[in-house]
C-alpha cells in the first residue's frame, strides 16, 4: 500500500520531531522506571501496577511508530512558495461567514496540524478543501452538516 504525504508546515514538522523525541528519552525513561519499581512488588500476576506500566510501554511505542511514519512521510511546505494570490496550504484566510454575518481567520494546515483551538483546519476538512484554489472577493460554498455554508474571502496571506 502507497503511503499517503503528511502535508506539514516546518512548525508543525519540528513539534513532531520534538514530541517524537520526548517519547524516546524522557517518556520511555519514565516507563522504564514505573516498569522496575512495579517489579519490586512481586507476583506479576496479580500486579496492576507492573500491567499499567507494560501497557503505558506498549502505547508509547505504538504513538513514536506513528510520529516515525508520519517524520518519513513529511512533505514540507515552502514558505517561499506560498502566494496570496489563491489560497494554498500555509495561508491565513481570513473569511466572512455569510449566513452569520461573522468574520473568522483560519490557518489552512495538513491534516496532521489542525487545532480548531487556534483556528488551524485541514486542507481536507470541507472549509479547508473548498478553499484552497480560490481568489479573494471570491464566495465559497461548504457542504456542511447543517447545509450549504457560504463564505466571502476577504483576504489571503502568509
Amino acid at each position: 500500500m502507497e503511503e499517503k504525504d503528511v502535508i506539514l508546515t516546518q512548525e508543525g514538522y519540528d513539534k513532531l520531531e520534538e514530541e517524537l523525541n520526548y517519547l524516546r528519552t524522557e517518556k520511555r525513561a519514565e516507563i522504564a522506571d514505573r516498569i522496575k519499581v512495579a517489579l519490586g512488588f512481586g507476583d506479576l500476576s496479580e500486579n496492576s501496577e507492573y500491567d499499567e506500566a507494560k501497557t503505558a510501554q506498549a502505547e508509547n511505542e505504538v504513538k513514536i511508530a506513528e510520529l516515525e511514519n508520519k517524520i518519513r512521510h513529511a512533505k514540507i511546505i515552502d514558505e517561499k512558495e506560498i502566494d496570496t494570490e489563491t489560497v494554498q496550504i500555509g495561508n491565513i484566510v481570513r473569511v466572512l461567514d455569510m449566513e452569520f454575518d461573522e468574520k473568522v481567520e483560519y490557518t489552512i494546515v495538513g491534516s496532521t496540524e489542525v487545532n480548531l483551538a487556534e483556528n488551524k483546519i485541514s486542507n481536507e476538512s470541507p472549509l479547508g478543501s473548498a478553499l484552497l484554489g480560490a481568489r479573494k472577493n471570491n464566495v465559497v460554498e461548504v457542504n456542511a452538516p447543517a447545509g450549504i455554508m457560504k463564505y466571502k474571502i476577504l483576504s489571503i496571506k502568509k
